[in-house]
């Protein structure tokens, strides 16, 4: 690859001779990393030119730069980075330039310092990984999705790849949402009251903005979606954390004042409760008794292979009072940051115009590749080969526990990717996680679940969308054994 010789500047404040000059710019970008192995560097001619000196004077400092075995000569194709040229330390970085401003005063909101979890970049090297969330490639339909992205790049489709939508979204896939995806969870929405995100987190986000402000007091469940806690933590809400019973989200236990209630009644976040259609009731009329909004997340509705999902709690609002967050993200993959918000047109036009301000709409190939995998079927399919897999990755994990004798605190009525466990009181899983990256084993502590971490760390998830059925059994072991030595200590 060349170097552009755009990236050459002279520091005005160094020293020497202008050969000298060149030769300290060229050995400090291979120095620091920027300048690598084998890269091609501008012609003497083109260098001298950028920086307005004599082409001879660029010749004699690449000739040192050349016995010093920085650079290397190939013929006529010019000069390129010496292969025996120094490397960079491992922390070599941009040197800094000084920074003289007082950020603890300058910066008026911290965004730091939430309860998520940051989980390893590196979790599909590890041999037994209980992670949740991650896609597994051997899974995914990469072939069509290919052709689906390549009709999405072709010139028929040129406007939806290029246009500025502004604060609109992608009409396939709009009404693929409101034609199929949402009629299976007995929902009926117009395209108006529909509004595509960056993912299930991006829809949260975009409703605490619109509804809270700081007066307003929002009920959360507990244990719950650590992002959730970090995004209406920094919205700077009065929060409530509810706890969550063998049946999710008691409505009894919803204080007085409640603004906004944040549930998952279809698969509570992380305890994987499912809501039973008496609560489901009793939760939309406690609702109407505050006032109150509902956010319903459905994130993992699609994982229902165990038998068929109770109706979505937005299918029993007769009032509107019900906001619905729907996600394609676990059932194609994480990075694809694909979900959507259904909801009554007043919000949904509140939350269109905040998207706008902020990112305008999710990328407009994305969303059409998306539309015509959907549209094609291919995602039913996927969904089905899922569902199969799933299914016996689960029943393998639940044998594992059983022989272990591990103890399940809860799981999924319908299915789902994960079981939520117990380990013996007095038992710090966070410490055990980290016991078991040894292993080659991870394994998710409870405690950023909770609102107060103190009680969580008899917890912890196990998830089983991303490891091979075949290496279940030894991962379990391995868990086991680590909670065991845990209990000695």
């Amino acid at each position: 690859m060349a170097i552009p010789v755009e990236t050459f500047f002279l520091d005005p404040a160094s020293l020497g001779t202008l050969q000298a000059r060149i030769q300290q710019m060229i050995a400090g970008g291979i120095l620091s990393g920027r300048f690598r192995r084998g890269e091609k560097l501008p012609s003497t001619r083109k260098l001298a030119s950028h920086l307005g000196i004599s082409r001879i004077t660029v010749t004699l400092a690449y000739t040192e730069l050349l016995a010093n075995d920085y650079l290397a000569a190939k013929g006529r194709s010019g000069y390129f980075v010496s292969e025996n040229a120094p490397e960079p330390p491992p922390s070599a970085a941009v040197p800094s330039r000084g920074d003289t401003v007082d950020w603890t005063r300058a910066i008026g909101q911290r965004f730091t310092g939430g309860s998520t979890p940051v989980k390893p970049q590196d979790w599909a090297s590890f041999r037994y990984p209980f992670i949740y969330g991650q896609a597994d490639p051997t899974l995914f339909d990469h072939a069509n999705w290919r052709l689906c992205a390549l009709q999405a790049l072709g010139a028929r489709d040129f406007t939806a790849l290029t246009t500025d939508y502004y604060d609109q979204d992608d009409p396939k896939l709009v009404e693929f949402i409101a034609r199929h995806t949402l009629p299976r969870r007995g929902i009926v929405a117009r395209p108006s009251e529909i509004l595509v995100t960056l993912g299930a987190q991006n829809a949260l986000w975009l409703t605490a903005q619109v509804l809270l402000t700081q007066r307003r007091l929002a009920a959360i469940e507990d244990p719950c979606y650590h992002a959730l806690r970090d995004i209406l933590t920094q919205s700077r809400c009065r929060l409530a954390p509810v706890a969550v019973d063998a049946d999710g989200l008691p409505p009894d236990a919803i204080p007085d004042g409640t603004d906004v209630i944040f549930t998952t009644p279809s698969h509570q976040c992380p305890t994987s409760a499912t809501m039973p259609m008496a609560r489901r009731t009793a939760l939309l009329d406690r609702a109407r008794d505050l006032d109150a909004i509902i956010v319903e997340d459905d994130y993992e509705f699609e994982m229902s292979y165990l038998s068929p999902p109770s109706p979505a709690l937005k299918s029993l609002d007769g009032e509107g009072r019900v906001i619905y967050v729907g996600s394609f993200s676990k059932s194609l993959f994480p990075g694809l940051r694909l979900g959507y918000l259904v909801g009554s047109e007043a919000f949904i036009r509140e939350a269109r115009a905040l998207r706008a301000s902020v990112l305008r709409h999710p990328p407009g190939h994305i969303q059409r590749t998306a539309a015509y995998f959907l549209s094609l079927g291919h995602y039913d399919a996927q969904i089905r080969r899922m569902a199969r897999t799933l299914a016996e990755r689960r029943r393998v994990l639940e044998d594992a526990i059983q022989s272990q004798g591990l103890t399940i605190a809860g799981r999924g009525t319908f299915g789902g990717s994960s079981i939520w466990m117990r380990a013996p009181d007095g038992v710090d899983t966070g410490q055990v996680a980290l016991d078991l990256r040894g292993a080659g084993v991870l394994i998710e502590p409870g405690a950023p679940f909770f609102a107060d971490p103190v009680p969580a760390a008899p917890f912890y998830r196990l998830a089983y969308s991303s490891i091979p059925a075949a290496r279940i059994g030894e991962g379990v072991r391995l868990v086991a054994k680590a909670l065991q030595n845990a209990t000695r200590h």
